[in-house]
């Protein structure tokens, strides 16, 4: 899969589903995790038995004006917003980092502001924050990742995918002969 993808939050009500939230960025393999307006202590996070701040780049910002993303990089609030995009819908850009609100609130103004797109999960109700998060990036792997399209009926098999083929490799010296000629 191409591209890259960080996740984090906005302020944290539970620290134990901040920690859930970490270990699953690990094992999507999300390539950093941020806080912002967060007390967060990885030492602390006694849920993320990985310790992912160990295994790839944390990053802890005061609030939405001091986030830091990299270049190129767009930034996905996940909200239950009357005007966000669902989920199921939505195309998931090849470099992102999304971001959650705390449990007990929401995305700030500000954050919102910052938000390239807003996104929902389609449920009933507003879900724990680890879960909320697992679903997103779960999604955007079914979404840019390479797999067979599912089967019509269930217990089909699905068709396998074809075979990726590369072209040759370009070089200068071979560009610069075709336009010589």
């Amino acid at each position: 899969m191409k591209g890259y993808f960080g996740i984090g939050v906005e302020g944290i009500s539970k620290a134990m589903n901040l920690g859930n939230l970490f270990r699953s960025a690990l094992g999507f393999n999300a390539s950093f995790i941020f806080t912002v307006n967060a007390d967060f202590n990885p030492k602390r996070a006694l849920s993320d038995t990985a310790d992912t701040a160990g295994q790839m780049p944390l990053y802890q910002f005061a609030d939405a004006e001091a986030l830091l993303l990299p270049r190129g990089c767009g930034l996905v609030g996940i909200e239950l917003l009357d005007e966000a995009e669902e989920l199921p819908s939505f195309r998931h850009p090849r470099r992102c980092a999304y971001v959650l609100g705390p449990e007990r609130g929401s995305l700030s103004p500000a954050m919102v502001a910052r938000c390239d797109h807003v996104v929902r999960i389609p449920t009933k109700i507003c879900i724990n924050l680890a879960t909320a998060g697992a679903v997103v990036m779960y999604d955007r792997l079914l979404n840019l990742g390479r797999f067979p399209r599912r089967p019509m009926a269930p217990g089909d098999v699905p068709e396998p995918l074809p075979v990726h083929v590369a072209g040759a490799p370009k070089t200068r010296k071979a560009q610069n002969k075709k336009s010589k000629t």
